[in-house]
């Protein structure tokens, strides 16, 4: 179970490093584009890219979730070669046909979609839509091949790029909305060549598989990842056009500033399906799946009580102020984030199985909480109420895909433990925003201290078991022991 583990905060590390770079990008340069985009632009670009990724997970037709899943199948070497050459023919002919096509139509698009004639604006979304599409796929390939190093350099790269690009067009040459869709998906054209290139013995430009098996497993993948996506951006297009591009824009900006919780849902994301699988032993599965659902939680759970506790000084360090009401919807996204990373167990559950027709129902009735809470919580609430929809619309989906899961393959979930945490954090958290000072110095120090409780209260109420207590100890020991010789 050790070696899994490894495996897992190895691959979480890789994939992880992109992300934490461009966490802390994104941190230094929000002042700068706060400060050059109106809140009205911001929302329109945020919409937009949102729109991209929903799109993409249509176009890609479920083929990347079946290579990575059919990956580990078989160790024949050209059986899987040929299983790349498929999915990168595929998704590249369908990604190409669609850009085309939508920009033919760049006009009416934007005005139907953004509700603003932007044929320009749209045009650098298609772009974006078309690179970041075979992106994903050319970089499933390296998550599967567990080439770690080759995908935290080119995401880093990516990541460095797009940041360039961006600051020299939306600060320096003032492109507005334009500059910023066009700064992040630019880069990822040049990767997506570069990566190309590496890869080129693995290329199609036709399928060399059937491809009956890989859609009869990734289709039903399609309505659910779809509506789940939708249910995490809904509220952004929501609030463009029931409130407006401002209150879009601002939830935009709280999007952005949990980051904490973000950056560790995007590494396990992309390294847990393919240990998830690779796992042939089911007994041994369920209880790596219990142990890593635990460990899930407690390193988010953690993320979710500090921005909690500590949003609204990091909008004031970090926003301009005409950003700083984005503070109301933080703790919210990132709660619902975190629960977002917790439903990929789920669907890995279903998917080593083979049976991804539960996860739709579970998505569609997610997505219909959300839809439902948004328009009854905007109205009082605004940004916040579209925050509180999203977290309880992603509680309800984990709760379906419980319930249809997990009759397929059994989980020897920590409830205990579980409970016990949840019970913790969300304590310290709820009663630090309640009863302790919400500004100045007082503020800040007082709800630091309670975030610095955390450990010890999981401590001295028994989360930590004896025999991890003991662990813990050797491992102490030895280093001092190192540290002495």
């Amino acid at each position: 179970m050790t070696s899994y583990l490894k495996r897992l905060l190895a691959g979480g590390a890789a994939y992880q490093a992109a992300a934490v770079l461009s966490a802390a990008l994104a941190v230094l340069t929000l002042p700068l584009y706060t400060r050059s985009l109106s809140p009205a632009d911001y929302g329109y670009a945020e919409t937009l890219l949102t729109a991209i990724i929903l799109t993409s997970i249509l176009l890609r037709l479920g083929i990347v979730e079946a290579f990575v899943r059919f990956w580990f199948d078989d160790d024949d070497a050209e059986r899987r070669r040929r299983l790349a050459r498929t999915t990168t023919a595929v998704v590249g002919l369908a990604s190409t046909a669609a850009a085309l096509a939508g920009l033919a139509a760049a006009g009416p698009l934007s005005r139907a979609l953004l509700g603003t004639d932007d044929a320009t604006l749209m045009a650098c979304g298609l772009l974006g839509l078309w690179a970041f599409t075979n992106l994903e796929v050319a970089y499933a390939l390296l998550r599967v091949e567990e080439r770690r190093g080759a995908y935290a350099a080119a995401s880093a790269v990516n990541v460095v790029l797009t940041v360039a690009l961006t600051v020299v067009l939306v600060v320096v040459l003032d492109g507005g909305a334009r500059g910023y869709v066009l700064g992040n998906y630019g880069a990822s054209t040049i990767v997506l060549l570069g990566l190309w290139w590496r890869e080129r013995d693995k290329l199609g430009i036709r399928p060399a598989l059937p491809l009956g098996p890989l859609l009869r497993f990734g289709a039903p993948t399609i309505p659910a990842e779809a509506a789940v996506f939708t249910l995490n951006v809904v509220d952004r297009a929501y609030l463009l056009r029931a409130e407006s591009p401002a209150a879009a824009g601002l939830y935009a900006v709280a999007v952005k500033l949990a980051t904490a919780v973000i950056v560790v849902v995007r590494g396990f994301q992309a390294a847990w399906p393919p240990l998830a699988y690779s796992v042939a032993d089911d007994e041994e599965a369920g209880r790596l799946y219990a142990l890593v659902t635990t460990a899930y939680v407690a390193v988010t759970g953690v993320s979710v009580a500090a921005i909690t506790l500590l949003g609204r000084w990091v909008v004031r360090l970090l926003a301009a102020p005409d950003f700083f009401a984005a503070h109301r919807a933080l703790p919210w996204l990132a709660l619902g984030w975190a629960l977002y990373g917790l439903n990929l167990v789920f669907v890995t559950i279903a998917g080593r199985a083979k049976v991804t027709t539960r996860n739709f129902p579970a998505a569609a009735a997610g997505l219909l909480v959300n839809v439902l809470a948004l328009v009854t919580l905007i109205p009082p609430l605004g940004i916040a109420g579209a925050g509180i929809a999203l977290a309880a619309a992603y509680l309800v989906l984990l709760a379906v895909i419980h319930a249809l899961t997990r009759r397929l393959f059994a989980v020897p979930f920590e409830w205990g433990r579980l409970g016990l945490l949840v019970a913790v954090l969300a304590g310290v958290a709820v009663g630090g925003e309640l009863l302790l000072p919400d500004h100045g110095a007082a503020g800040l120090l007082s709800r630091a201290a309670a975030l610095a409780l955390i450990p010890a209260v999981l401590w001295v109420t028994g989360f930590v078991r004896p025999h991890e207590r003991a662990r813990l100890a050797a491992a102490v020991r030895a280093r001092r022991a190192a540290a002495r010789s």
